[in-house]
């Protein structure tokens, strides 16, 4: 009985994949994963609450995944003696962003579903949420720079935001765009170039 039950969620999840990625959450039917799934709507309600909570069961490993790892570059960096983080800068976000790129190409489906296809869920905001916590590492970098005795322009939150969410978006293309694992990792070395570069000048280093 275990065996079978395992076999029909991995049956319901792929079918749920496949209609996810091709309608996303909002246009997926339901009706239509149970079909394809060879369950009835009965069972499924065995497996899952509702259609969000199936779309969770799909994405929110690697949700956790992808923010866990984010969050402990960013604590390890904040944790630096303050005397010696401007040296670090660019250096925990350089392995962070090539560990990305090894679990999105690992998982690419699932995270391209994370990514792409979440409105309508409490994912839809995720790429919003890792902006909003980079944002504020910056602001608190920014404070650091001071307390050192650097001279550093005013810059305000909602510019911070807009530079990282371009960041962020222009890095998650690699998903959007399926590309390569070698592509994928010089594409975003350089996006991390350009973008250390600019946040550089805006700090007047």
């Amino acid at each position: 009985m275990e065996e079978k039950s395992t076999v029909t969620l991995e049956n319901i999840q792929r079918a749920a994949l496949a209609e996810f990625s091709e309608k996303g959450f909002l246009g997926a039917s339901l009706r239509q994963i149970v079909k394809s799934a060879g369950v009835t709507t009965g069972a499924f309600y065995g497996y899952f609450s509702s259609k969000e909570a199936l779309f969770a069961s799909i994405v929110e490993p690697h949700a956790a995944a992808l923010m866990g790892r984010f969050m402990e570059a960013q604590t390890f960096f904040a944790e630096l003696p303050e005397a010696e983080q401007p040296e670090h800068m660019g250096v925990e976000s350089s392995s962070y962003l090539h560990w990305m790129v090894d679990y999105i190409c690992s998982h690419r489906e699932p995270v391209k579903l994370l990514l792409t296809r979440a409105e309508g869920t409490s994912y839809e905001y995720f790429v919003h949420n890792m902006v909003e916590a980079e944002v504020e590492s910056t602001m608190q970098y920014l404070d650091v720079l001071r307390r050192l005795g650097r001279i550093v322009p005013e810059l305000d939150r909602q510019l911070c935001h807009i530079v990282a969410s371009g960041m962020f978006n222009g890095i998650f293309e690699v998903v959007v765009h399926d590309m390569p694992h070698n592509k994928a990792l010089r594409y975003v070395d350089q996006l991390r170039d350009f973008y250390t570069a600019g946040w550089l000048k805006l700090m007047g280093a």
